[in-house]
């Protein structure tokens, strides 16, 4: 298993639009084979700071789903909308490997 980890620099005036973003994608990653665990909005602390956490059975999955997205005209409109509210400044990507016992 692998999860996306996604830390966004949104813009503070705009948290209500990436609400919206952000409950469009936990339903299309979902759709498209992967496990969403949530967006993580400001709330104490930096007020410009916001998360999102969801995983793949592997990185071969993971692919899959980019290939999907792509295609997917949900995922576009996801996209747009992102875009035309410029809701989102900034964001890193990391991928990590979960430790269980």
């Amino acid at each position: 298993m692998i999860t996306c980890y996604l830390k966004y620099v949104i813009d503070p005036y705009k948290i209500k639009e990436f609400e919206v973003y952000s409950k469009m994608w936990i339903r299309l990653v979902n759709k498209l084979g992967g496990t969403h665990q949530g967006y993580y909005l400001p709330h104490e602390g930096a007020n410009n700071i916001a998360y999102a956490l969801f995983s793949f059975p592997s990185l071969t999955a993971y692919e899959e789903y980019r290939r999907k997205m792509a295609l997917d005209a949900e995922c576009q409109e996801a996209y747009k909308f992102a875009e035309e509210t410029r809701c989102i400044l900034s964001y890193e990507r990391s991928f990590m490997r979960p430790v269980f016992e």
